[in-house]
This record gives structure tokens, C-alpha cells and sequence, in this order.
């Protein structure tokens, strides 16, 4: 395939709308445009365009959904690391010259990819990041619940204050019926982060 049949196309992507500069083989700029950041509205784009397309743009929070939506389209796409992009970090900034500048990378081969591969492994990831997201949440509390039988001078170290067989005894050392009423609630909260966190677990 000539090398004018080959696009390189590089996405500055944000929340309400992508930047887009398109190269040819040769490396001349040959459209610059700018699309909503919606599925039908980017593929429309890229539909109209003729010959070998490899796409580029940086991880972030769109990239995973981009690269599914984009993938059946194109001859390449790479998800990059945009820590390693110093090239981006040189010269004026805009959304326009970081799609430019993009598009220049991927056709000199100088992007590292993020590996985006198949659902398995990525719906392995998104598991993972829920168990840590949820593991944080279960700590934070925990830690809540100690602060609020200390802050009634009432001491709980160790782990047995949020074991179940033994919570009526610790809410009965609170005399005061909103207080208790609360660390009722945030036992509820532990509960079911618990149980969530092992449903999660449960999954990989």
C-alpha cells in the first residue's frame, strides 16, 4: 500500500469534545478538526477518511472506551503513556498541537502503547481496582467508628470492636441514643462493605 494511502491520526481527548489532526504518509497535516467526545460523532469522522488508519491517544479516563469503540475501525491503535510523550511538553500548548503532535509521534514509531488487550484481562483489572476502591472505603470505617467511641472517652483497641458477636456490648457502653444510633449506622456500613468487598474477592 502507497504510503499517501496511510493516516495518522492522533486524539487530544476531553470531556465535552476531542481534538483530531490527521497526517499523511508523508507526514503533511492534512485535516485538523474537533468532534464531541461521543461514539457515533468520532466514527462518523473517521468514515469518511480513505486508506490505512492508525490511531493514537493518551491513557486516561475515555481510552479504555475509545479503544473498544475504535478498534473494528482501524489498522492500529495505540493507547500511549503520556508520562513518556516529552515531545508534548516542548513548545506552545493546545489542544490542537497536542492532537498534532500526537499524530507525529505515532508516524515516527515513538509512543510506548498501554496494553489495552482483550475484555478478560481488562475486566481482571477493573475487578482489582474495585477490591482496592472498596478495601479503602472499609478502612476509612473503620477508622470513623474508633474515632467515635473514642471521642466519648471510651477506649477500643484491636479489632474486636467491629467483630458482630461482640457489637451489643460495645453499644452499650454508649449512653447517649444519637451517638449510638450512629455507630449503629456505621456497623451497617462496615456490613455491607464487607460482604461486597467479598463478593468482589470472590471474582477473580
Amino acid at each position: 500500500m502507497l504510503s499517501s494511502n496511510v493516516k495518522y491520526i492522533g486524539l487530544d481527548v476531553h470531556k465535552e469534545a476531542i481534538s483530531i489532526a490527521v497526517l499523511n504518509g508523508a507526514g503533511k497535516l492534512v485535516i485538523e478538526s474537533i468532534v464531541e467526545t461521543k461514539s457515533c460523532t468520532l466514527l462518523d469522522f473517521l468514515h469518511g477518511l480513505r486508506g490505512e488508519l492508525h490511531v493514537t491517544l493518551e491513557e486516561g479516563t475515555w481510552a479504555a472506551w475509545l479503544y473498544d469503540v475504535l478498534k473494528p475501525h482501524v489498522r492500529e491503535i495505540v493507547i500511549c503513556n503520556p508520562r513518556r510523550n516529552a515531545l508534548l511538553k516542548e513548545g506552545s500548548k493546545s489542544d490542537k498541537i497536542d492532537a498534532r503532535k500526537l499524530a507525529e509521534l505515532l508516524r515516527a514509531g515513538l509512543l510506548r502503547a498501554v496494553y489495552h488487550g482483550e475484555n478478560e484481562l481488562r475486566t481482571l483489572r477493573e475487578l482489582a481496582r474495585s477490591y482496592l476502591t472498596i478495601s479503602k472505603d472499609l478502612k476509612r470505617v473503620k477508622n470513623r467508628l474508633k474515632a467515635l467511641y473514642r471521642s466519648w472517652g471510651i477506649s477500643c483497641v484491636g479489632k474486636q470492636v467491629y467483630t458482630p458477636r461482640h457489637r451489643e456490648q460495645w453499644l452499650n457502653k454508649i449512653a447517649q441514643v444519637g451517638v449510638r444510633r450512629r455507630a449503629e449506622l456505621l456497623y451497617q456500613q462496615l456490613d455491607g462493605l464487607s460482604v461486597l468487598r467479598h463478593t468482589v474477592r470472590e471474582s477473580f
